[in-house]
């Protein structure tokens, strides 16, 4: 049985936050499945937190270079993986994205629309060259008039497996440094999508980098419908946590004593850790959870001895931190010292 403790320190040992790592950004990108990344800047931060003389040139040549690529991925929200992780987790969570806009505002405003057609037509324009959701509305419209441009562009950015093109998401990033402009995975990188799901696997990756969970955690990371089912595949140790809940786990997953130090860490916006679970008790402690799931999930977050103790913000070249309720004296003291290397970080 496991408590809120421990599951805390297993996700922190699983996610490099106990102590940064000696690896390079593609290795870490591949543990961790992949970074959240709606904002640009956030998966830098990310991987600065986690890793011991972390390079943001690197990351940003990966960009560019074609072997990281930004798109939509696990709960139909940007992620950044490696360019060889992209086309199997794109399979996995195709039928997300698809399910995601049947039940969106645009997909009544397309009704009766041929969607074969209209993929293969948005596709047609997005390999001859990349181009942002309202281009493909303009030039979408006058083939379907009946329909909503706005919704017809918004149809191939769900249903098409396509990535965001620099200079979106290089190092440093700048506001309005490129609105997303988007190709195919395949016109990017000349890779496809498996013609089989690899969700087994996914799942297996899941669990080393985030468990021990429950099948409703794996879902609500996933997005994905009938996880049950596919679990009852796996061969996976059974676990469980104080409240009763099974947890799963893969065989070898590290569990760490629940009493092992963890030092601050600044988080970025919607940072990996905060939104991989149903229930977030092993990060976002009770009497946080409010606070921060309704009113700040979309802040920058501090992390105090392993959980979620205050959101942060960089203000006119200042580091501003907000704990939601004072720290002890020591605590406040190793957060200012990470503060500190952190403003040099982005400083530089």
């Amino acid at each position: 049985m496991l408590s809120t403790r421990a599951l805390n320190r297993a996700l922190l040992e699983r996610q490099m936050l106990l102590r940064r790592h000696t690896a390079g950004a593609a290795e870490a990108l591949e543990r961790l499945v992949g970074m959240q990344a709606q904002v640009p800047e956030a998966p830098y931060v990310g991987l600065w937190s986690r890793l011991r003389d972390f390079d943001p040139q690197e990351l940003s040549r990966m960009v560019e270079d074609r072997t990281a690529v930004r798109g939509t991925l696990m709960r139909s929200t940007v992620h950044l993986v490696t360019a060889r992780d992209f086309p199997g987790l794109r399979a996995v969570t195709q039928s997300v994205m698809e399910r995601h806009f049947a039940g969106s505002p645009f997909a009544p405003q397309i009704d009766g629309v041929d969607l074969d057609e209209l993929m293969a037509a948005a596709r047609e324009l997005i390999e001859a060259e990349p181009r942002g959701t309202a281009d493909l509305a303009r030039e979408l419209g006058p083939r379907w008039p009946g329909a909503d441009p706005q919704s017809l562009g918004y149809a191939a950015r769900f249903r098409l497996p396509l990535v965001q093109v620099p200079p979106r998401g290089l190092w440093p990033t700048r506001p309005g440094a490129g609105r997303a402009k988007v190709t195919t995975i395949e016109r990017w990188t000349g890779a496809s999508l498996p013609a089989e799901p690899p969700a087994e696997e996914t799942i297996l990756r899941y669990l080393a980098a985030f468990g021990p969970a429950t099948v409703a955690d794996i879902a609500a990371w996933s997005g994905l419908a009938g996880v049950r089912a596919i679990v009852e595949r796996l061969d996976v140790r059974r676990l469980q946590d104080d409240q009763g809940r099974e947890l799963l786990d893969v065989h070898d997953g590290p569990l760490p004593d629940p009493d092992t130090p963890a030092p601050p860490r600044f988080l970025p916006e919607f940072d990996n850790v905060l939104v991989a679970y149903k229930e977030r008790d092993r990060i976002i402690p009770a009497e946080h959870r409010t606070r921060v799931v309704r009113e700040r999930l979309g802040a920058p977050m501090l992390l105090v001895d392993g959980f979620v103790r205050g959101t942060w913000r960089v203000e006119r070249g200042e580091l501003r931190v907000e704990p939601f309720e004072p720290l002890p004296k020591a605590d406040a003291a190793a957060v200012d010292a990470e503060g500190e290397k952190l403003l040099a970080f982005l400083s530089a």
